[in-house]
């Protein structure tokens, strides 16, 4: 994962949903059922659809049977503009998914033993909280870095795991949940933690409510497969689930994974949670937003 890919993702243009009603004295369609996993698209998603005003975004999205959505991004938005989003959400009783808390790409972050490292991991926490009391956000993904390749393994998980309990202490008096992102070496080699199994032994070790984990069902699909056990696995870390098929990152249907039988199983489990919708749309325009609905609708459990 890096900004630019997440940045591009924020913009694509989707794959379709139900058109937009036209302004004649016809009745409106039916809107669909919500789905029975709560799916979280991103801005940008379904723009051919709604246009590129955010707050008609949101308003497409619930009329397709949504009931949250996320923005990477939305720490970099102007207050307005996040009050303007929130009030949409309000209206439409939506939640808000996970934000960018605190993001490291290329180089050693969580894992420092660097004071001015700690300084700003903690700096970047403070500036989410105000972010998530603002938007209603109750998670905020932190991507922790690399690792130092000159540096013993053991002791830069040492140091995540403090860097990351000083962090859970600034979030818990607001009830924000950092959620730890694994990322596949194959995408984004030396990232730390590169495993969801990695991620799962931070969380532990952190022993925090405010500390979780993002089970990233692409990434994870890239590094181990075996959706379902390592799902199980992690289960009591888990603190946010995102998707994406592999390969292609793109909707349910276009990859390798099956999709039907994870989502029987989160549900069966009784999952509470969102599930970002973390990819692009394998077609463009509407007939390719209509697709990305029409593929979530096919392995919604029922």
């Amino acid at each position: 994962m890096t900004i630019d890919r997440r940045d591009f993702l924020a913009s694509v243009g989707a794959l379709g949903a139900v058109p937009l009603a036209a302004n004649t004295s016809r009745p409106n369609p039916p809107r669909p059922q919500p789905f029975a996993l709560d799916y979280a698209p991103h801005f940008g998603m379904f723009e051919q659809s709604a246009g590129k005003d955010l707050v008609d975004q949101i308003a497409f999205m619930a009329d397709q049977g949504f009931r949250s959505m996320e923005d990477n991004w939305i720490g970099r938005r102007s207050t307005e503009e996040q009050d303007k989003i929130r009030a949409a959400l309000d209206k439409h009783k939506m939640r808000m998914g996970v934000f960018v808390g605190h993001g490291e790409f290329s180089k050693p972050s969580c894992a420092s033993n660097d004071p001015a490292q700690r300084e700003r991991i903690l700096s970047d926490i403070k500036g989410a909280v105000e972010v998530g009391k603002r938007v209603g956000a109750k998670w905020c993904t932190v991507v922790p870095g690399t690792y130092d390749l000159r540096r013993d393994r053991g002791f830069q998980v040492a140091n995540a795991i403090d860097n990351l309990r000083r962090a859970a202490e600034v979030c818990e008096p607001s009830g924000l949940v950092m959620v730890i992102e694994a990322l596949n070496w194959t995408d984004h080699p030396n990232a730390f933690p590169d495993t969801v199994g990695m991620a799962y032994l931070v969380c532990r070790a952190v022993n925090h409510p405010s500390c979780k984990l993002i089970f990233d069902l692409y990434h994870q699909q890239i590094t181990d497969g075996n959706l379902i056990r390592k799902v199980d696995e992690a289960w009591s870390e888990i603190g946010y689930i995102q998707t994406g098929d592999h390969p292609g990152r793109a909707e349910p249907g276009t990859g390798e994974v099956n999709y039907k039988n994870v989502f029987r199983h989160l549900h069966a489990r009784g999952y509470p949670g969102i599930l970002g919708m973390e990819h692009g749309n394998s077609r463009p325009g509407k007939e390719g937003e209509t697709a990305v609905i029409a593929a979530y609708r096919a392995v919604d459990p029922t």
